[in-house]
């Protein structure tokens, strides 16, 4: 089993599913002669062609419009935005059509979107954002963040396969920074099943992408403590593994969600508001978040770093939720 980088994995993953199923091409700004803003398509064109491997012009909206287009009439596309944050300029499209026309005529879209996301490299407000909590509230998407390089590759194929369309965030600082082994052959790993990336007794700890290893760090320190924290990574959004997480707090009774976006409507609410509705009488303390506060991620280092949830700040709100 070969080791590899989160980046290597989902490049791995997706030269797998081009080689495996011939509807499935490749669509984005420099994804082609160029290899990619990140470099996870280089040598694609080479193995399999412009038309599968498609430059496409600067416009987020075209690139949308076009992969929707392409899955309706029975392609399966997986088309690179160079940064999440320009997703907005095609929100139009995923939102209206491509999530409504499964309910509207039966359709199925099966189309990938991929989303580089998240800071920590001083790529400043239009560069950094975490906007996955944005897709959440869609019906007809599906949102995928995978923290580690065996379920990036995994994630990307069951996101090829699904006949919705998937955003598939995968973040950017995590890309040449987690080594992991990896199967060398193609699997898939399901939606709406978290994993447990630490077992713990005294409390619980939910999120997922990178601040599964800001987690794991705070954990570490206050395993020095005597405290034994249980991480669940998410992996998936929507959907997202509701009955692990409250299997974890009637087992803990306390609760803290870590999350990269900004606190206020921060997918880590509507984990807070389920948990408080169905497991309130398993709850030993108030259910606390660490999130991002509500302004732009700033460019500068020292500033994004204050912005950014830090190991230090879950650390803190941990003690606090063990002492309560």
């Amino acid at each position: 089993m070969p080791e590899m980088t989160y980046l290597q994995a989902i490049s791995d993953g997706l030269r797998q599913e081009m080689r495996r199923d011939e509807r499935v091409f490749v669509i984005g700004e420099d994804v082609g002669v160029y290899g990619g803003a990140f470099k996870v398509t280089v040598g694609f064109l080479e193995e399999f062609g412009p038309w599968r491997v498609i430059d496409a012009p600067l416009s987020e909206i075209a690139i949308a419009g076009s992969a929707t287009g392409a899955a309706l009439m029975g392609l399966r596309p997986v088309a690179e935005l160079q940064f999440a944050d320009f997703v907005s300029c095609a929100w139009d499209h995923l939102v209206t059509v491509a999530a409504k026309q499964y309910y509207r005529a039966g359709t199925p879209v099966p189309l990938v979107l991929r989303l580089p996301s998240g800071g920590g490299f001083s790529g400043g407000p239009f560069h950094s954002q975490s906007p996955e909590s944005s897709f959440t509230h869609v019906p007809g998407l599906k949102v995928v963040c995978p923290a580690t390089p065996r379920d990036a590759k995994g994630l990307l194929a069951t996101a090829v396969e699904d006949p919705n369309p998937v955003l598939y965030f995968e973040h950017k600082h995590l890309y040449r920074r987690i080594k992991a082994d990896v199967p060398e052959g193609r699997y898939t790993v399901p939606f709406g099943k978290a994993r447990v990336h630490r077992a713990g007794d005294d409390v619980t700890l939910v999120t997922w992408g990178a601040m599964v290893y800001t987690a794991a760090e705070a954990a570490d320190e206050l395993r020095g403590e005597g405290i034994s924290v249980e991480i669940l990574d998410l992996r998936t959004l929507q959907p997202w593994d509701k009955q692990a997480v409250l299997e974890s707090v009637a087992k803990t009774s306390k609760l803290l969600i870590l999350h990269e976006d900004t606190r206020t409507s921060g997918f880590g609410a509507e984990i807070a508001a389920q948990v408080a509705e169905e497991a309130f009488e398993n709850l030993d303390a108030p259910i606390k978040r660490v999130a991002a506060p509500d302004t732009p991620i700033p460019f500068s280092p020292p500033l994004e770093k204050a912005f950014i949830p830090q190991v230090a700040d879950v650390a803190s709100a941990l003690r606090e939720l063990v002492a309560y």
